[in-house]
């Protein structure tokens, strides 16, 4: 009796293990969901609460984006999904900040709004301009766009240094994303550098005011890069690496939820912002 008894706790044990193994299979598999996919009609992003974050320090969601045009293309986001993902953003009481603010927000120097969400664009694409920029002032939200400044005004892909700077007077901050966008671990001291200061030295000039935050091309750094960073005056520098910005966040290494456009996706932007805070209290993408 005892024997058995010992063999039907052991079988327990075991059931138990390979369901836990079955979902975190499961959730992994979801984070490599950002090939590109055939374009399929997606419905609206559903009214479904994201999960409770614990209380006790800082939590801000940053989402990535590139373009919001009609090209079945990862990097591509429909308009119509966009709009749908600011919309379920409005309606869930998401307080978009600027890059300033979650500085200070990060620091203690200053207070952070409940929900809050900074909106970021990297490359400054023209439809950045054209289509993101009319739907964001629709609903009420700042933005932050990294530009390559030897793009801006100089290939027709690109918006200009005036339609930037008209962005600017509605709430959309312009950072640095580099000069030329080359991929910083195969770039020499002195090259890294020339990326670096020159792209804040043109935005500055274009601007008109001092521009202290950069997001890394393409995604790639180290430690070495990000004391450069440092050095050429950023106070913070955005990854791709996923996940919630908190005050464990390196602050020249900051995350960011990158937004694909997928073969349903409303559907994947839900599910990536809801289950990052699970990701992260498992410590699956922080390390």
């Amino acid at each position: 009796m005892r024997e058995r008894q010992e063999r039907k706790s052991s079988g327990g044990k075991w059931l138990v293990l390979m369901l836990l193994l079955m979902m975190g299979a499961g959730l992994w598999l979801f984070l490599g969901q950002e090939q590109e996919s055939e374009a399929q009609e997606t419905p609206p992003v559903q009214a479904v609460m994201a999960p409770e974050i614990a209380a006790g320090g800082v939590k801000v969601l940053v989402l990535n984006y590139h373009k919001i045009d009609n090209k079945h293309h990862s990097l591509s986001v429909l308009p119509a999904d966009f709009e749908s993902q600011l919309k379920y953003l409005s309606d869930h009481g998401y307080h978009s900040i600027s890059p300033d603010e979650l500085f200070e927000g990060l620091a203690g120097t200053g207070a952070l709004p409940e929900n809050p969400v900074l909106i970021t664009f990297d490359d400054g694409y023209k439809d950045n301009y054209t289509t993101a920029f009319p739907l964001l002032k629709k609903y009420g939200f700042k933005a932050t766009i990294f530009v390559v400044t030897s793009f801006l005004g100089q290939k027709s892909q690109y918006f200009t240094w005036e339609q930037a700077r008209e962005m600017e007077k509605e709430g959309i901050s312009i950072q640095s994303h580099t000069a030329t966008h080359r991929s910083m671990t195969d770039l020499s001291d002195e090259q890294l550098r020339a990326e670096l200061v020159e792209s804040k030295k043109k935005a500055e000039e274009e601007l008109g005011h001092p521009v202290e935050y950069m997001a890394y091309p393409t995604g790639t750094y180290n430690l070495h890069i990000a004391e450069m960073v440092k050095e050429a005056g950023y106070k913070a520098a955005f990854t791709i690496k996923y996940g919630n910005v908190d005050e464990a966040s390196n602050i020249y290494a900051l995350e960011r939820v990158p937004v694909f456009h997928t073969a349903n996706t409303n559907k994947d932007f839900l599910e990536r912002i809801r289950y990052t805070p699970i990701f992260e209290k498992f410590g699956w993408t922080k390390s």
